[in-house]
């Protein structure tokens, strides 16, 4: 008993550990996003390749923050649908630094309303064809909609046309090939999305810890 609360112990102050590490001097709120780098292989190294993130970084997930009574959670989409992670949990998946923004002090509210529409989407399939508005989400597609929600109908964020080609080659990167071949469709070049670099550049958040 004594070695399983000692391990106990262990695990939880390495994740302490963790989070200190990686959020110096940042006391999460409700509605602040949170940027991955999750070196998730050939995918993720192809979404990185063509989207622009906060200084020049490479990310390829994010999440929204949700401060309870009982911790704090981050409201994702991810793995097989959307669903809320506790935080050390999702802080434990990569080593890489990570980056908290923060809506501006006059879109607060707005980000309330987003955290608590966003949290109404539990359960909804992740979006693996990163197709807009197919009842889906993929991880910037459900914080899109969320702020959409909350600003009264109106984007918060940009939607812009994806690309799935190699940069400066005009072609299609062969992992998105393969991707979308299995998938049984083709691939969405220049359909609407939005990414986790495109929201870390918005002019409406901050970066809390550059």
């Amino acid at each position: 008993m004594n070695k399983i609360i000692l391990i106990l112990f262990i695990t939880l102050l390495n994740l302490n550990t963790l989070t200190a590490q990686t959020l110096p001097n940042v006391k999460l709120k409700t509605g602040d996003f949170i940027f991955q780098d999750l070196d998730c292989g050939p995918l993720c190294d192809a979404i990185e390749q063509v989207t622009r993130s906060y200084g020049g970084r490479h990310f390829s997930h994010i999440g929204l923050v949700s401060v309870q009574q009982d911790g704090i959670f981050i409201i994702e989409a991810i793995g097989k649908e959307v669903q809320l992670t506790p935080i050390a949990a999702f802080m434990a998946r990569t080593k890489n630094p990570m980056l908290i923004g923060r809506v501006k002090a006059k879109y607060m509210q707005i980000a309330d309303d987003a955290v608590a529409w966003a949290l109404q989407q539990k359960g909804i399939p992740y979006d693996d064809e990163f197709l807009y508005d197919n009842k889906k989400y993929y991880c910037s597609e459900l914080i899109y909609d969320a702020f959409k929600k909350a600003n009264g109908g109106k984007d918060f964020f940009v939607l812009e046309p994806m690309t799935f080609k190699q940069p400066g080659s005009g072609e299609f990167f062969p992992v998105w090939v393969e991707y979308y071949k299995k998938l049984g469709i083709e691939i969405p070049e220049a359909k609407p999305g939005i990414n986790p670099g495109g929201i870390s550049t918005s002019s409406r958040i901050g970066i809390l810890n550059p």
